[in-house]
């Protein structure tokens, strides 16, 4: 894993190098006051030097103004090396979610990796600043004090020193309680901001069901149990200052005492008892500064911990020799074909059914029977356990993804639009499009006129997700991203459904117009809107249950279809569809 952290700091070596050099001198330069004194004291003044004092406090001021260039260097630069490192892994990391399988995402909620995104990064970031800068300044002070202190009485400063040793025990100890600890936090800090994410999402609905006191209980939740989890991490780390701080303090009481009672024998004079004081104290700052490192450290490993799991999760992946086909014509093939989600739940088995070039295939039957997993499988957003999808004879494995889902064009009952304007999100159905291609799009959706009836045209933006926009005009919008994307192939998962009949109306015939040409497979609630459909299938519990046209399943009294157009299509014992009041 550290090599792993390390490699990050490779486009910034120069500057790294420089930064570590910087706090090289820092540390050597914080020695300047201690041995300036023992000289000033054992020399200059028992002599009355007084212009070699004098001397001495501008040689200080001067040493002190480097120190705070030098300071400024470290602060800034090394915090803008974190910044450029925590900016790359955000990249790696956003780059590694939009490669992710569409299964990554059913089981992992967007507050949860909001937080890797930002909190866990932002620990990480710091911990690559500082966490190099403190390491190393703190270790060449710690070796300068000894050797200093050491050249000073090697007795006193042996025994000083053998608190050391404590120190790294106490350290040992509470050190892997402290990183679990940690975890834990980070994972209570994760459940919050999943809470919160789906809370604001949510917040139309539960303002709607006046649900405010529920949603305060399930924030609670998460709200205690960071306050628990950050309760623990706490109560380790006092317990790890509290001891490591009581053993450094011991410091200062040995050289009191000890060296108190080299000065009443006479083994060390006053100015070197004075300057080893101060020098004590140059050795015991970069010990406390490294024992609050650890706090840093332990946050910023937990963060990169969990940045790799990310990273480390399997990706969506090509077939070694996939192909790159530019345009498909549509000739779908599903053989055999079965389904079971995290190897558990098995959702479809054994099915088989072909759809030519241009032709309309629809899927009905009960919710949860199999229809989107279905439109699911065939841009590959999972991979089937058995059979074979071919297009054209290809097997969808053989193509590339990119490559298969540019030719394929979905429609779904919730739209999800980008904050933007209309021209943006229009514009998401083909990267290079042209502004007259946007419109030409958006007229084909029925959805120019309301366009250009606003103050800003394409131009408006159109709020989170749409929020501006009524259901009717969302469709419309995604209606007109897939007419500028073009594809062979298209899905209409429950397109109409949620609408009312006059939006529906002009959802319809754009969709009309859509589906001209195009190889279409309709996955329909609304059984009137699927009657012209060159095939129908009735799927139920994972199965085909029945296939044909309209007429024909409907001609089955004891068929599912029949059943289900009865429960749509009857009201008070009347009719109300003129093709069964006419049989």
């Amino acid at each position: 894993m550290i090599k792993r952290f390390a490699a990050y700091y490779k486009p910034h070596l120069l500057m790294f190098s420089l930064d570590m050099l910087a706090s090289f001198l820092i540390a050597l330069l914080a020695m300047a006051y201690p041995v300036i004194t023992r000289q000033v004291l054992n020399v200059y003044i028992p002599n009355r030097n007084i212009e070699m004092i004098a001397k001495m406090a501008i040689v200080l001021f001067f040493l002190y103004a480097a120190r705070m260039c030098l300071r400024f260097f470290v602060q800034y630069y090394g915090h803008i090396i974190g910044l450029k490192m925590q900016a790359q892994m955000r990249k790696d990391l956003f780059a590694k979610l939009e490669r992710l399988p569409i299964s990554y995402f059913d089981n992992h909620e967007t507050g949860k990796i909001m937080s890797r995104m930002v909190s866990d990064l932002m620990d990480i970031s710091e911990l690559a600043h500082h966490g190099p800068e403190n390491l190393f300044m703190s270790s060449i002070m710690i070796v300068c004090s000894f050797a200093y202190l050491f050249s000073i009485n090697r007795v006193l400063t042996l025994i000083i020193f053998a608190c050391v040793p404590i120190l790294a025990f106490i350290t040992g100890i509470l050190n892997e309680k402290t990183n679990q600890a940690f975890k834990e936090r980070r994972v209570s800090i994760a459940k919050i901001n999943a809470s919160i994410e789906s809370s604001i999402t949510g917040i139309r609905v539960t303002k709607a069901f006046a649900n405010q006191d529920i949603e305060m209980a399930k924030f609670e939740v998460g709200n205690k149990a960071f306050v628990n989890a950050s309760r623990k991490a706490y109560r380790i780390m006092g317990q790890f200052f509290s001891s490591t701080g009581f053993v450094t303090d011991v410091f200062n009481v040995l050289c009191l005492l000890v060296g108190g009672y080299f000065l009443y024998r006479g083994q060390i004079d006053f100015g070197d008892y004075s300057a080893f004081i101060l020098s004590v104290n140059l050795f015991i700052t970069p010990v406390n500064k490294l024992i609050e490192f650890m706090e840093q450290y332990q946050s910023g490993v937990t963060g990169f911990e969990r940045f790799i799991e990310i990273i480390d999760e399997q990706e969506e992946v090509d077939k070694e020799n996939a192909k790159t086909i530019k345009d498909l014509n549509g000739n779908i093939v599903f053989k055999n074909v079965s389904f079971t989600y995290d190897d558990k739940r098995e959702i479809l088995d054994d099915i088989s059914f072909e759809l030519e070039k241009g032709k309309t295939l629809a899927l009905v039957g009960p919710s949860g029977g199999g229809k989107t997993t279905i439109c699911h499988l065939l841009p590959r957003f999972y991979n089937i356990s058995k059979g074979s999808i071919t297009i054209d004879g290809i097997n969808i494995d053989d193509i590339k993804l990119e490559s298969l889902r540019q030719n394929i064009g979905i429609v779904q009952q919730d739209v999800f639009l980008f904050q933007g304007s209309f021209k943006d999100n229009i514009a998401y159905g083909k990267k290079d499009a042209s502004f007259d291609e946007i419109v030409e799009a958006s007229k084909k959706a029925n959805i120019y006129d309301y366009i250009m009836s606003l103050p800003d045209g394409f131009d408006t933006n159109i709020g989170e997700r749409g929020i501006r926009l009524s259901g009717g005009q969302k469709q419309r919008l995604s209606i007109a991203r897939v007419f500028l994307k073009n594809p062979s192939i298209l899905i209409l998962d429950e397109a109409t459904s949620a609408l009312d009949n006059t939006t529906e109306i002009l959802i319809q015939e754009a969709l009309d117009t859509l589906r001209s040409g195009r190889t279409t497979i309709v996955v329909a609630h609304r059984l009137s809107t699927i009657r012209n459909a060159d095939n129908i299938l009735v799927i139920a519990n994972g199965h085909i249950k029945e296939s044909g046209k309209h007429d024909e399943l409907l001609a089955k009294k004891d068929g599912l279809y029949h059943e289900l157009y009865m429960m749509q299509f009857v009201k008070d014992g009347h009719y109300i569809d003129q093709k069964i009041m006419n049989q």
